[in-house]
């Protein structure tokens, strides 16, 4: 079996909680039994992962310099690591099909920044609020603004009173609750309000649209709005269309367990300092302008790094995915071509001087002959995993794990496995395992074990930190 990376696309995240063998070598790991009815709190804690919705754009999920980043992704990390799970991103912008999804049990939670409404409460059931917003009208400032003499000519250009919507065209997004609200403002001002929804767009580009000029208005909450109002100086959003309204996540209908799990973990959360940064990090940051106009941001420039291009042409000529390849890069160097590790590994690929002379690399190596060494390193490994390894997914873990800590260890791991009855050929929940325990004197001195002493937890979350940033880049870079 070869070590292909290409048009792999994980869908699922390896994070589970690392176990230990007790005096008997049986893993304490604890399964309900006997055909007893799980919960969905009790699956997601035996599945080891949470699975989480929430939509792609510059404030709640994306890429900034290889890294993923959002405020509503940053939540739920925050309360897997209370579950003490893993978590697992699913993206969607369509709100019809996000809640499809959400009743299918196809994910566990919608994370968007859901509106509360009582139309809503018949389709999901909603969390305590996150936070509270209110609707605003989004247009374009005049042409010249920057130019007039006073504010008060610059207002005489805007809407400030929702009346003089009448007769205005105003796009949506579909299926949002902006449409609902306009309805009833068009209603309470007697006049029409013409309301065109858009299914293609959601609102962070209809917000983009109004400011190039495509559209003149959309409606957007508040707290969004503020944040793209920093992208695009030119519009405004300080016109409310409504009241306060509670923001919170989503759960499927009777899901009263995980419901309370979430609210228990929001009400101490939310008074932490930890949440303060959070909100300030996302929504006060003056850099976030910065974040958003970089090339390097997979809403504005869509690239990980400025090696794409380099990555890409060496990982197709060895039939490797560059996503992964641009993910172990930023594991091991974070894009810096002059990293040096305090044992002596240097270079983009962090390789040992050992091993980097071994594929001719010197110090005055280029990026790209870091990298194609690299790949090649990664090539030769495959080739020294044993054949019996046949499912690629499981033996690309086998080959990142030899990358990060050596073969030797990993080949140890699996002699442990077999002498306990674990599958040798499978990383998750088997071989993994036994990497662990390398580190306790009963098993690194076991007879089978060849190579001494390993830090275990360092291969052990290498390969998970991979494949999750893997699975973050193929969520949110598109080509």
């Amino acid at each position: 079996m070869g070590f292909k990376f290409k048009s792999l696309f994980l869908t699922f995240l390896l994070i589970l909680t690392s176990s230990c063998l007790d005096n008997q070598g049986n893993l304490n790991r604890i399964f309900k039994k006997g055909g007893e009815k799980l919960t969905i709190l009790q699956k997601i804690r035996q599945k080891g992962k949470l699975v989480g919705l929430v939509d792609y754009n510059s404030t709640n999920y994306f890429i900034y310099r290889g890294e993923p980043m959002g405020y509503q992704f940053e939540l739920l990390k925050a309360f897997a690591s209370h579950l003490n799970v893993g978590l697992e991103i699913v993206t969607n912008n369509n709100l019809d099909e996000s809640f499809e999804l959400l009743k299918k049990g196809k994910v566990d939670i919608i994370a968007t920044g859901l509106t509360k409404t009582k139309g809503r409460n018949n389709v999901i059931d909603f969390t305590d609020p996150l936070a509270q917003t209110h609707q605003v009208l989004v247009q374009r400032k005049p042409e010249n603004w920057r130019k007039m003499a006073t504010m008060d000519e610059i207002e005489s250009h805007l809407i400030r009173n929702p009346i003089e919507l009448a007769h205005k065209t105003v796009v949506i997004q579909k299926a949002s609750v902006f449409k609902t609200r306009l309805q009833n403002l068009s209603n309470e001002i007697g006049e029409d309000i013409h309301i065109v929804e858009d299914g293609k767009r959601e609102v962070e580009q209809l917000i983009a649209a109004v400011a190039d000029g495509s559209i003149d208005y959309t409606i957007s909450d508040e707290y969004i709005a503020l944040v793209n109002q920093r992208y695009y100086p030119d519009i405004d959003v300080g016109t409310p269309v409504s009241f306060p309204q509670n923001i919170a996540w989503g759960v499927r209908l009777g899901e009263d367990d995980l419901k309370a799990e979430i609210n228990n973990w929001l009400n101490e959360y939310k008074n932490s300092l930890t949440a303060r940064l959070l909100y300030n990090k996302y929504f006060k940051n003056p850099n976030t302008i910065n974040y958003a106009r970089s090339e390097y941001h997979s809403v504005g420039g869509g690239k990980i790094s400025k090696y794409d291009d380099i990555i890409k042409e060496i990982s197709k000529k060895f039939n490797m995915d560059w996503k992964l390849i641009s993910s172990i890069i930023y594991q091991e160097s974070g894009f810096d071509y002059q990293a040096e590790s305090w044992r002596g590994a240097y270079g983009l690929m962090q390789l040992m001087p050992g091993t980097a002379e071994m594929f001719g690399l010197d110090s005055l190596s280029t990026p790209a002959q870091q990298i194609e060494a690299g790949v090649k390193f990664i090539r030769w490994l495959d080739k020294q995993i044993p054949e019996e390894v046949t499912d690629t997914i499981e033996r690309n873990k086998f080959v990142l794990a030899a990358y990060n800590v050596g073969l030797g260890h990993v080949l140890d791991a699996r002699r442990l496995a077999q002498k306990y009855n674990y599958d040798p050929n499978i990383w998750t929940n088997n071989v993994d395992t036994f990497i662990l325990q390398k580190s306790r004197p009963r098993f690194y001195r076991d007879s089978v074990v060849k190579y001494g002493y390993c830090r275990g937890e360092e291969p052990y979350n290498f390969v998970i930190e991979i494949l999750d940033r893997y699975e973050h880049y193929n969520n949110l870079i598109r080509n």
